[in-house]
């Protein structure tokens, strides 16, 4: 990869980029949390940017949101008071996804026109673009899923919409590194390390889509102890369930999300551990203890949210984390792609090489 002098206004803008899109996610999982995304029925990506102005304005909104089973099985009664303030955390978390939209494009196009982007770069940014907008559109499916005689979300649309989020945080984070650390020579060999660190990548993701299953199916409410599911490690209402039944019900993807914690936790443990054995370069020793610290801290506070029965704060520090988690492990793969020299002391296999 060719790189230009590093723009520290280029730099600066896609930092802000990951910014928006975490308080994106901290937004939607309070939007989610109170009971809120579905508040909103229609999809106006222009007129939709101005909440309702005046009473009648309100009053006509609620009467749409009445038409819809959310209303006529779950919220039946509830006042106009009640109505707007469910309505506005689904008005934040969608405005905000209209500001993300106007803080990337308008940028991308002021350094476009001054050149100040690497062929390499308009590539990427292209496809960080085309993320955003997949982005919003399945934003948008995920709420009709829940416009249904079934007013509930599907969990498989949630955990997508969450996957694309993450991913769109991946790809900025993953250029912003290409930007300021640049891989100047990749390892011809790989380290056992780089070849963990996207096993570990890929665990910590399917943690993340387990916990989507447990938020959308509202499986975190039930059984709040720990470790044993009311005195069960597998509780008996799991028995006879078929395969296919698995990922839609929600004991057993609690059961999974509780268990499979300590697989992603085990899978950073040993990264961390061949990373001290192996790898000299302090930053990425300083990036991976930082991953293991907020791994075992993502951990307890999985249970902590879980006894404590979902706690608003607790349940969107925990998504926050996650995110977190998850952007320390797409740098820990970065960093490991080159090539370094080897730790002293530490002895390669007489079937590998190493750079």
């Amino acid at each position: 990869m060719r790189q230009k002098p590093v723009s520290i206004p280029v730099v600066l803008w896609l930092i802000s980029g990951i910014v928006l899109v975490v308080a994106m996610v901290i937004i939607g999982g309070i939007t989610r949390l109170t009971g809120s995304g579905l508040s909103i029925t229609e999809w106006n990506l222009i007129s939709g940017t101005l909440p309702p102005l005046s009473e009648s304005d309100w009053l006509v909104m609620f009467e749409k949101y009445k038409q819809f089973p959310e209303y006529q099985k779950l919220n039946f009664g509830m006042t106009l008071s009640g109505f707007k303030q469910i309505f506005m955390w689904e008005y934040l978390h969608r405005l905000l996804g209209r500001f993300i939209g106007i803080v990337f494009i308008v940028p991308f196009l002021y350094f476009l026109y001054r050149k100040m982007l690497a062929t390499w770069l308009v590539k990427r940014l292209i496809f960080i673009l085309l993320l955003g907008m997949a982005q919003g559109v399945m934003g948008w499916v995920m709420v009709m899923s829940g416009l249904s005689e079934m007013p509930h979300v599907s969990h498989y649309r949630l955990a997508a919409h969450l996957s694309l989020a993450l991913l769109l945080v991946g790809v900025i984070l993953w250029t912003v590194a290409d930007l300021v650390a640049p891989v100047a020579h990749k390892s011809a060999a790989k380290r056992p390390a780089y070849t963990l660190s996207w096993l570990v990548l890929g665990a910590i993701l399917v943690q993340i889509i387990l916990g989507a299953f447990v938020a959308g199916l509202k499986s975190g409410f039930s059984y709040n102890t720990w470790p044993l599911m009311q005195g069960e490690f597998l509780p008996g209402v799991l028995s006879g369930i078929s395969v296919s039944e698995f990922f839609d019900n929600g004991v057993a993807v609690q059961f999974m999300h509780r268990w499979f914690a300590f697989v992603a936790l085990a899978g950073i443990v040993l990264l961390w551990y061949q990373v001290k054995q192996q790898v000299a370069r302090r930053r990425t020793q300083q990036i991976a203890n930082l991953l293991l610290l907020t791994g075992i801290a993502q951990v307890l506070l999985g249970i902590f949210t879980l006894v404590l029965v979902v706690p608003i704060s607790l349940g969107v520090l925990h998504q926050l984390v996650a995110v977190f988690l998850f952007s320390l492990s797409v740098l820990t793969v970065h960093q490991l792609r080159q090539s370094e020299p080897v730790k002293a002391g530490y002895v390669a296999s007489p079937y590998r090489k190493h750079a």
